[in-house]
């Protein structure tokens, strides 16, 4: 799968966790994603929550700005975006565990809501 340039340039960064030795969650959320509808074009409005236990390495918080925003102009389906961020932070930072949770605004009365887990 050929990704946008503009998400190849949103490159995740890390950096050493400062409690290797402990299991400690850390939930970062992003209230206000936005994709496309693959399908309609419209736009997509959500929230993604991402929660993981480290290991080695953390996430590196403007960086994942960066990278959820890079998502704005692409059309690409709910649970697809899901599995792809949670896809692309776990090659990032390799951690324990960890989820990802997408809950959508309704469109059409319908809302959803998505989570994918690692391992």
């Amino acid at each position: 799968m050929n990704e946008p340039a503009d998400r190849q340039a949103a490159i995740l960064e890390t950096f050493d966790n400062p409690a290797p030795q402990r299991d400690y969650e850390i939930e970062i959320r992003c209230p206000e994603f936005t994709s496309l509808c693959p399908i309609t074009g419209q736009p997509d409005f959500g929230e993604v929550i991402i929660r993981y236990v480290a290991d080695a390495k953390c996430l590196e918080l403007k960086s994942v700005k960066l990278y959820i925003q890079a998502f704005r102009q692409e059309g690409i389906f709910y649970e697809a975006v899901t599995n792809k961020i949670l896809d692309d932070m776990v090659a990032a930072c390799k951690p324990r565990r960890m989820s990802i949770t997408t809950q959508w605004r309704p469109r059409g009365g319908i809302s959803s809501q998505i989570t994918a887990a690692y391992p």
